[in-house]
């Protein structure tokens, strides 16, 4: 693999990216900076972490004049997601001296409007809010000639395409639009094929979609004892921090109360939350207040939290690639983690899915007990 200096990313930043133990470009990171630097628009499929955001990030803002103007546009399907690319951005920008903007639903749309006044030349949002900051007159598209779509099938998933396609359409005509999905429905290559100018494609495939540390296992169980079954896993691991993904806000919301009720300190993360109540939830799971996180797939998008010693998949989740993002926020950072799917027999079809898209066969048993919970809480109070 290639460093970041042969690359040709600058100095400045390739020292930003040393600080934080990042030398080497990924397979991904190395096909798509030099495409994105000549100025292609680009197709690019690959999961999740594989290191696209920097793909994108780092050839997009190193093209950016450091003028009164809006040049650049990133377009997330979540807040969650949008802040993350946000936080990654902000450490580039700042060295470069280039100026970068959050805009997404659950901020105050007047403080947003006038921070939009500044004029940043980089703009990161969902597709609801930068809408209604276009119909307000308070962000001009005219000049963004740099584009990137973040996680296209799950806009689709979401609804939000039209929004996208109505967003582009206010760009410039000259524009460069990078396109990322780790799928590429029907729907996705027909935007492609409207918007994008004889792209590139740049399909990175990984031989091991999960990572070593993070210990898989399948639970069988009924439907009627699934709920007594989780309550056994969770008495017997005692996670130090835990993630339990449901399909639906109601089923998260009703699970999240039995728990309680059975004295688990456990709390709630899904869309009908206000972005308020999302960020009091996650600093009590950051700071350990509670235990247990049960969350909706699309509310839990982007979260990166130190400490998630557990993620259990209540519900199987639909396709593989929710699969990888919900294991995802355990096993973080050099830590083992273990991630344990509660499979009825109505799931099992989905469970074989999983596993030919990993291509690999997911155990069946009771995991093993792990380091009791009072050891795990000095060892991450060290860390903090």
């Amino acid at each position: 693999m290639a460093t970041f200096t042969e690359l040709k990313v600058s100095a400045e930043v390739c020292e930003i990216l040393k600080r934080q133990g990042i030398i080497t470009a990924t397979s991904v990171q190395e096909r798509v900076i030099p495409q994105a630097r000549a100025g292609n628009d680009l197709i690019v499929q690959s999961k999740t972490g594989t290191g696209k955001t920097l793909a994108f990030l780092l050839p997009t803002i190193e093209r950016l004049k450091k003028i009164p103007a809006t040049q650049e546009l990133i377009i997330a399907p979540t807040r969650e997601l949008a802040t993350q690319i946000s936080k990654v951005a902000e450490k580039i920008c700042a060295t470069l001296e280039i100026e970068s903007l959050l805009i997404c639903g659950g901020q105050d749309i007047d403080r947003q409007k006038e921070k939009l006044k500044r004029i940043p030349q980089l703009v990161i949002g969902t597709p609801g809010r930068l809408l209604d900051h276009l119909r307000r007159g308070t962000i001009q598209l005219k000049n963004i000639n740099k584009i990137v779509i973040d996680e296209a099938d799950e806009l689709l998933k979401l609804g939000f395409i039209e929004d996208v396609e109505n967003l582009l359409r206010e760009t410039a005509k000259d524009r460069q639009i990078i396109l990322c999905s780790a799928t590429m429905p029907l729907r996705i290559r027909q935007l492609a094929a409207e918007f994008l100018k004889t792209p590139k494609e740049i399909l990175v495939e990984t031989k091991t979609v999960t990572l070593e540390n993070i210990n898989q296992v399948v639970v069988k169980v009924s439907a009627e004892k699934k709920f007594a079954c989780l309550c056994e896993i969770l008495q017997s691991e005692n996670p130090y921090l835990a993630m339990i993904f449901c399909a639906t806000k109601e089923t998260t919301s009703k699970l999240a109360l039995e728990l309680a009720k059975k004295n688990f300190e456990v709390d709630e993360l899904h869309g009908d939350l206000t972005q308020q109540q999302r960020n009091f939830v996650l600093k009590k799971f950051r700071e350990a207040k509670i235990q247990i996180l049960v969350s909706t797939d699309i509310a839990a998008r982007g979260l990166d939290i130190e400490g998630v010693t557990h993620v259990i998949s209540y519900e199987v989740p639909r396709d593989v690639e929710t699969y990888i993002h919900r294991i995802g926020r355990t096993g973080r950072a050099g830590e083992h983690g273990t991630a344990i799917t509660l499979v009825t027999a109505a799931e099992v079809e989905k469970l074989r899915r999983i596993e030919r898209g990993i291509k690999k066969q997911i155990a069946v048993k009771r995991p093993a007990p792990k380091t009791p919970r009072a050891k795990q809480i000095q060892k991450y109070n060290r860390k903090r």
